[in-house]
């Protein structure tokens, strides 16, 4: 983890480069307001706090921007608005009346079997207008993929981009909606394109490191694409393992019927076995990711329990 003001970006702007499970978090401290996007896992919420307070010394957080609701993403909200009270937070339109009555089971959280406090919203980011940040204008792009409500930012001065998960170095997130039989590739296709076309100087990605190679990074990601549209069985396996190896991050040991009862009450894994590997029970099928697992070096397990490596 590590906090920085790169190369290239706007000077009043801070990259907090986060390992997982939370998600990178960008400040920005201008002359009347500062703001955060992206907020982080909430197991990590302190780190997060620390983070921030460390930053803006004895001036408040006064604005919250999620690009998206997944965990990783705003797991820290709940806990900034508490130490900040007056903190505005602005999260994607497609969410709001989930999170409005905060429906889990709508919103991600209960289906990846991941954790993300209660937090409440003041404004929506909506695609096609801008925001300020830092004292300069972001232009807010819709990057559905990834996350079907997902957003990305502008700057078009220094022609950085806030890119999410839609971009990352070496690739991009997980299309969740295409392992529940929404198709999504042709989305993300879509959303590198749009990338592409704002030509992009520097990007911080929802992980990893800011990037300035965008021409590599976005061949990366096509050639990755390519390969998941030929083989869609791979990318669902794929996306069992990351949410196992998420879960072992997260818990670091967890018992073995722990486990278990995390596997059935995780329903992206029944969604996605119905889906994918309908001849092949849940239980032989996570015994059979978790041994890739381990065979990798990622995990361990005894006759008690399995550990993160």
């Amino acid at each position: 983890m590590s906090g920085r003001a790169a190369a290239g970006l706007p000077a009043n702007l801070v990259v907090f480069e986060r390992g997982w499970l939370s998600s990178n978090n960008i400040l920005f401290v201008g002359a009347d307001e500062t703001a955060l996007v992206d907020t982080g896992y909430a197991t990590h919420a302190d780190q997060t706090l620390a983070l921030v307070e460390s930053a803006l010394g004895t001036r408040p957080l006064d604005r919250i921007l999620n690009t998206h609701l997944h965990s990783d993403h705003c797991g820290g909200n709940a806990a900034l608005q508490r130490r900040y009270p007056k903190v505005q937070t602005d999260i994607p339109p497609g969410e709001a009346s989930l999170v409005g009555r905060w429906d889990e089971s709508g919103l991600s959280f209960l289906a990846t079997g991941q954790t993300c406090p209660r937090f409440g919203f003041t404004g929506l980011l909506r695609p096609e207008t801008e925001c300020e940040l830092g004292d300069r204008a972001w232009q807010v792009y819709s990057a559905p993929g990834h996350d079907p409500h997902s957003i990305i930012l502008f700057e078009p001065v220094s022609r950085t981009l806030i890119s999410a998960d839609a971009l990352w170095e070496n690739g991009f997130g997980v299309a969740f909606p295409e392992l529940a039989g929404e198709p999504s590739f042709g989305v993300i296709a879509a959303t590198l394109d749009r990338i592409e076309a704002l030509a992009p100087l520097q990007v911080i990605p929802g992980h990893g490191r800011v990037f300035t190679d965008v021409r590599s990074s976005l061949a990366t990601a096509r050639r990755r694409l390519d390969g998941l549209q030929r083989d869609p069985v791979k990318h669902a396996r794929h996306a069992i393992k990351v949410l196992m190896k998420f879960k072992l991050l997260e818990v670091q040991s967890i018992a073995l019927d722990e486990w278990a009862d995390w596997l059935r009450g995780t329903s992206y894994f029944s969604v996605v076995r119905e889906r994918f590997f309908a001849d092949t029970e849940l239980d032989q099928l996570a015994g059979d990711i978790l041994a890739e697992l381990i065979a990798a070096g990622a995990a361990e397990m005894d006759s008690a329990s399995i550990r993160n490596i």
